[in-house]
């Protein structure tokens, strides 16, 4: 179960996000020749395999958010002992959204030599196919699912001037939309990529109240969602704050706590907002 050099490592390896072709020499050479293999999910792992017509003779074990807490301690151990040891998640590269990210850090610390073998990237794709500017993005990964918390995100974004990328489930598209909209505004362009890589695959490219209404009767298949970054004026406008600031006053938060917080996330000063927030109230009294 060792190197030829005995020099244990630990490989993510980039599997297909839909086109089987894209699995790289190197990844179907690593598969075959890992003395461990760690999959997001073993049965989807070995129909990979399969498919690409390649017979495993490594131990394949499980590796994914539920387990990773305490099996990575066993895979650092194996590549201690000199394994060489392949993480793949079922689509993509390992530790970006998928299990992994705890792991490498784990190992780095250990002193455990981390490498990859790159490939395919649902992030990548649909950011290069958005037709948004792509020189500087982030990458937000899922939204969280309850409401409020998903608004809070979104407008912690509000002055990100990057194009936005973001993974979301179809059944969840439309709510994201409309919460995307209620924090961009509906004319904010954004893209809409689903199905990356396989035959039905399709790229909308709109305004987000075009793309929700488009997405009105449900949208099949694995979504990515590019969003364009905040323009220079729209990160600025202390006006547009102030729904922002309400919201969260609302919900029972102290006046100067919610300006704060709007205020550092939004990058503005806090006394600017802070006074436009009391003229708002003067105005709406009179």
């Amino acid at each position: 179960m060792q190197n030829s050099d005995n020099e244990g490592v630990i490989v993510l390896g980039a599997t297909p996000i839909g086109n089987l072709s894209d699995a790289s020499p190197r990844l179907r050479e690593i598969m075959a020749s890992a003395d461990i293999i760690a999959a997001e999910d073993t049965r989807n792992f070995h129909h990979l395999a399969h498919a690409l017509g390649i017979k495993i003779t490594a131990k394949v074990m499980s590796l994914h958010e539920h387990n990773e807490a305490h099996k990575r301690s066993e895979v650092i151990e194996l590549a201690a002992e000199g394994a060489t040891v392949l993480v793949v998640s079922d689509a993509g590269m390992p530790a970006v959204s998928d299990p992994g990210y705890p792991l490498v850090a784990a190992a780095m610390s250990a002193g455990i030599r981390v490498t990859a073998v790159p490939g395919p990237s649902a992030v990548l794709t649909a950011l290069a196919l958005s037709g948004l500017p792509t020189g500087r993005f982030t990458f937000e990964g899922f939204l969280p699912r309850k409401a409020g918390e998903r608004r809070k995100r979104l407008d912690s974004l509000l002055a990100e001037d990057r194009t936005m990328v973001f993974f979301e489930a179809p059944h969840r598209l439309n709510d994201f939309l409309d919460a995307a909209i209620e924090a961009f505004g509906p004319d904010r362009q954004a893209a809409v990529a689903r199905e990356l890589t396989k035959k039905f695959e399709e790229v909308r490219r709109d305004s987000l109240a075009g793309l929700r209404a488009w997405a009105e009767d449900g949208v099949r298949g694995e979504i990515v969602v590019v969003i364009h970054g905040a323009p220079e004026a729209e990160a600025a406008s202390i006006e547009d704050l102030l729904p922002k600031v309400a919201a969260l006053v609302d919900e029972g938060m102290r006046m100067k706590q919610a300006v704060a917080e709007v205020a550092e996330k939004s990058g503005v000063k806090k006394r600017e907002l802070y006074e436009a927030v009391l003229a708002a109230r003067h105005e709406a009294e009179k």
